[in-house]
């Protein structure tokens, strides 16, 4: 990996509090079943990013909207413990923050069912988008469009790194974020619903048109693929046993986001990614089990998790 002084990362995008459960497994019906464990942390796919960057020894900026109920509070304060930058986080009033229950059962898979509350304002033109070439890279969800599009606009246009997180959302906004990006990296469900494509072979070629510099999906325990001169290439992940995949996703991007920020090519930074996302998946708790930069390097020097 190329070491320099701490790269400035911006996250844009969702940030929310999560009520973890740990279950024996999910259920398929309607029923009551008793947690195993539980924990409470900061969530939002990219608030969970920002942290990444932080741990992971970069200068994380989160940008986005909660309201100013106590909830907004403490997903400020949570933020800001882990040493991201809050100074653009816009405080709505009268709007509940947004908030999630999630099952997760033996074995890491899990069950979300998030709350947003329409009165969420999409509005983005308070965004310090001057700010913009201070930063070495860039990363915003499809949870805020007109957010996310702004930012990668002006990312683009200073040059710098412009990484798509393009989770499920509407087609349109995945497909047209995705154009705005340099790096549009989607998950498998993502990547499907925006193209219509089940083959995700087939869905990555269809979306060479874009000319991005990257278009990728994350694989969870296989790993991560993109398409590089009209070839899919893989990156596989160490091996683990999974126990909480929650934000592993989220700790992917903002891994991958941060490496390239440090200036590393996309097979170094997905292998970083890789090593951070599958640390994260060894430890309960979501945002929580969160790497830091020297566990993630000794994963990738052969360590055992």
């Amino acid at each position: 990996m190329l070491v320099r002084s701490p790269p400035r990362v911006l996250c844009l995008g969702m940030c929310a509090h999560d009520c973890v459960y740990q279950v024996d497994a999910i259920p398929a019906t309607p029923t009551k079943i008793l947690a195993t464990s539980y924990a409470e942390c900061g969530g939002g796919m990219a608030a969970n990013a920002s942290v990444a960057v932080a741990r992971l020894g970069g200068a994380a900026h989160y940008w986005g909207r909660c309201g100013d109920d106590p909830l907004g509070d403490r997903i400020v304060a949570d933020l800001s413990a882990e040493g991201v930058d809050t100074r653009n986080v816009r405080r709505l009033r009268g709007v509940v923050s947004p908030s999630a229950a999630i099952l997760v059962q033996h074995g890491g898979e899990r069950l979300v069912c998030a709350y947003n509350d329409p009165a969420l304002d999409h509005d983005a033109s308070w965004l310090p988008l001057a700010e913009i070439p201070s930063f070495d890279a860039v990363l915003a969800d499809v949870r805020w469009p007109a957010g996310a599009a702004a930012v990668l606009d002006a990312a683009r246009s200073a040059g710098k790194p412009a990484i798509f997180d393009g989770d499920i959302g509407p087609r349109d906004a995945l497909l047209d974020l995705a154009a705005r990006a340099t790096h549009a990296i989607f998950s498998e469900m993502g990547l499907r619903h925006a193209t219509g494509i089940a083959d995700l072979t087939d869905a990555l070629v269809a979306l060479a048109s874009l000319q991005v510099t990257c278009v990728g999906v994350t694989l969870g325990a296989r790993g991560f693929a993109w398409l590089e001169a009209d070839r899919v290439r893989y990156a596989e992940p160490p091996h683990i046993v999974a126990v909480d995949t929650l934000a592993a996703g989220d700790v992917f991007h903002g891994a991958l986001t941060m490496a390239l920020a440090e200036g590393n090519d996309l097979a170094t930074a997905a292998a970083f990614a890789n090593a951070a996302a599958a640390l994260k998946c060894t430890r309960f708790g979501g945002r929580r089990g969160t790497p830091s930069r020297a566990e993630v390097q000794a994963l990738l020097d052969g360590a055992q998790p």
